[in-house]
Order: structure tokens, then C-alpha cells, then sequence
């Protein structure tokens, strides 16, 4: 079979070919693709080289279709319908009817504050839209991005990987819980020396034995005692609730931990800094309008939170 260089074709022929077989006149052709009569003669002309055929010929009023005209128009036509619906889908994103699903990386704790509002919009504006949500390493969150893995990460991210892009989604500080009518808590609050003092749970991924609470304590000279140690958010509320156990969790995650098992919620007495819960996006993303409008709705439910 005799191969074809598209490289040297100029593609536009077959628009012309297109405007010249359901216009059936040179000039109502050149006025459609708005283009000068000349033009629209010369691409004939160079159409019927390329064939190696005539393709049009004027018979009274009207240029008629050969034989061979008409036998490549409808492989013609619908391959410059595929194309234009091709651009067209690349540009339309409609969340009532997609039914995309969307990798989000996240943790315990960004999932259990985000993803339940999400659905919840997502039910009555997006009802055909799945989620996915994946554990990641922060190592690893930008090749995971980078190869479309996971469409947007949501975390704390001091150090972006290159070719990506950050927004800060809300701001979070950290509270403490404790069990109903713990007798060390009066109104909300407890003293430095009882919260030294107490056994505490820790929660983390890191498989380290302390955390920003500790190294707030080290700038005074004191310790806790860190009684629990586990990557498991979810077995963290149990504990306390069946312990004097405390400990300190981001306040967004508090709230629905003392729902869930009846705690109670303490001010620290200790001064620590507030961070920034993110979004994490690749530029090779950021353009597209799926990914846009995943973002800009997470960004208006972290709002309301």
C-alpha cells in the first residue's frame, strides 16, 4: 500500500472539498469558507492533483460531482465531523451529566473534612461524578500528579514539587479532646501542668515519636508523656473516649470526632501556629476544565467549613 506523507498536505483542501460538494458552486464555496474566489479556484485545482481526478465539473449551473468525488465525501466529511466534535468535547465539561471519576490524595483527615461536604454538593450537581481517594507519600505526590495518577492532592505542602501549582484552601489550628467529664478539664480548658502531666495519643504517618505539640513543650523546658502511637485516625476518638487519654488534633477533625464518641473539646495551654491546608495541582492540568471545576468546588465548600 502506497504511503500517504500527511506532512506535506495541506489539510484545509478537504474543507475546501467539503464546501465545494454541499455548495456545488465555486463562489458560494469561497463565500462560505470567506475567502476570495481565486483562492477557492486554486485549492481546486490543487485538490484535483492530489486525487488524480477532476472531482468537480461544471455542468449547466452548478459544479456536479464526479464519480470519485462522490465516493470519498462521506470518509471525507466525517472525518472533519470527528475533528470538530473532538475539539469541541476537549472544551465542554458538563458535571450534571459526566461521569468522570476524580483521584484525590488525601489523608484521613483532609478526607474526613472535605470529602463528605463534596458528595454531598456532588448528589445534587454532579450526581454521575465518582471520587477516588488515594493515600499518598509526600516524596511521591508530584510524580503521582505528573502522571495523572491522582488529579489533585490536598495537605500541607511547605516544599512544592516542581511543575505544580498551590492554593491554600483554609486555615486550621490545633485543639485538644478528651473523654466527657474529664477531671483535669473545667470549661473548656486545662493547665499546662496537667496537660504535661496526662498520657497522650499521638497520631501520625511518619513512624516518629513526637510532633509539633512536643517541640512546643521543648521551647519551656517540658514533656509529655505520649501514651498511644498510631497511624490510625480512626481508632484515635475510641481511645480517648475510654481513657483520661488527651490529644491534640486539628480543630475541623475535633468537631467531628466529639460528635462521633461524645468527647470534649479543650483549648491548649500552650501557643502553637496555625498552618494552611492546600490544594496541589500539575500545570499539566491546570487548564483543563474538569480539574477546574473540581478545584473551584472544593475551594467554595472549604469556605463554608
Amino acid at each position: 500500500m502506497k504511503s500517504i506523507n500527511l506532512a506535506a498536505i495541506d489539510l484545509n483542501l478537504l474543507v475546501a472539498f467539503e464546501a465545494l460538494i454541499t455548495e456545488h458552486s465555486v463562489t458560494k464555496a469561497a463565500e462560505k469558507l470567506q475567502i476570495g474566489q481565486p483562492a477557492m479556484s486554486s485549492s481546486l485545482s490543487r485538490l484535483r492533483v492530489l486525487f488524480e481526478d477532476d472531482l468537480f465539473i461544471r455542468l449547466g449551473q452548478q459544479m456536479q460531482p464526479t464519480v470519485k468525488a462522490k465516493a470519498i465525501a462521506p470518509n471525507i466529511l466525517a472525518v472533519l465531523h470527528q475533528i470538530r466534535q473532538t475539539i469541541i468535547t476537549s472544551h465542554l465539561f458538563d458535571p450534571l451529566s459526566s461521569d468522570r471519576t476524580f483521584a484525590i490524595g488525601s489523608s484521613d483527615y483532609t478526607s474526613l473534612v472535605i470529602v463528605p461536604p463534596l458528595l454531598e454538593f456532588s448528589c445534587q450537581n454532579a450526581p454521575l461524578i465518582n471520587f477516588h481517594t488515594i493515600g499518598f507519600e509526600k516524596d511521591s505526590v508530584g510524580e503521582l500528579l505528573e502522571k495523572g495518577i491522582i488529579d489533585i492532592a490536598l495537605g500541607v505542602f511547605p516544599n512544592p514539587p516542581r511543575q505544580t501549582l498551590l492554593e491554600p484552601i483554609f486555615e486550621e489550628h490545633f485543639v485538644g479532646i478528651a473523654r466527657q467529664d474529664h477531671p483535669d478539664i473545667t470549661n473548656g480548658t486545662i493547665s499546662l501542668e496537667s496537660f504535661t502531666k496526662l498520657s497522650h495519643a499521638l497520631t501520625t504517618l511518619r513512624r516518629d515519636h513526637s510532633g509539633a505539640i512536643d517541640r512546643t513543650l521543648q521551647e519551656q523546658n517540658l514533656q509529655r508523656r505520649i501514651a498511644l502511637i498510631t497511624p490510625h485516625m480512626l481508632v484515635l476518638p475510641f481511645a480517648i473516649a475510654t481513657s483520661d487519654m488527651v490529644a491534640a488534633v486539628p480543630k475541623r477533625l475535633a468537631i467531628t470526632m466529639a460528635k462521633t464518641c461524645n468527647l470534649t473539646i479543650f483549648e491548649l495551654p500552650i501557643e502553637t501556629k496555625p498552618w494552611k491546608v492546600s490544594m496541589l495541582w500539575s500545570v499539566l492540568s491546570d487548564h483543563d476544565e474538569s480539574n477546574q471545576w473540581l478545584r473551584s468546588t472544593i475551594k467554595a465548600l472549604a469556605r463554608k467549613l
